[in-house]
């Protein structure tokens, strides 16, 4: 197993430098399975988001939807991205904002981690309203 970094993913998704475009092709369709770590996608999704590529939700959506259909994409735990992916694709707006993936990825991974240790989940605490939203998160009191 190899893992990649955020910038050779998004040469990857992107296709914005040929010369990179075709490196990261080849780690990622290579021999050896390919290791996108939750701060990798993270910082993609982010970047996605952000000023200079405007992706919409459902662009994001798209996007990491389309990493799990790569045969030798490997995601630290497969079955909480997706749950995240579940949770983000279904928040709703509140006051014009909503919820990031990032937010639907730290309470899934929060609730994983309760479970292998054997111990009740009790909420995943934020401030931010729109994340407030996610099954699982709760606001300081």
């Amino acid at each position: 197993m190899i893992a990649i970094d955020t910038n050779v993913l998004l040469r990857y998704l992107l296709e914005d430098d040929a010369e990179q475009f075709e490196k990261a092709v080849r780690l990622i369709s290579g021999q050896q399975k390919v290791l996108v770590t939750d701060v990798a996608l993270v910082e993609t999704i982010w970047t996605l988001r952000g000023k200079k590529y405007q992706l919409k939700k459902s662009e994001l959506l798209t996007v990491i939807q389309s990493l799990f259909k790569e045969p030798n994409i490997r995601f630290e735990d497969s079955q909480t991205v997706w749950l995240a992916l579940s949770d983000y694709r279904n928040a709703k707006p509140v006051k014009g904002k909503e919820a990031d993936f990032a937010d639907a990825l730290i309470v899934n991974k929060s609730k994983l981690v309760a479970n292998k240790e054997n111990m009740p989940f009790n909420g995943s605490f934020t401030f931010d309203l729109a994340a407030q939203t996610l099954p699982g998160t709760k606001a300081p009191i």
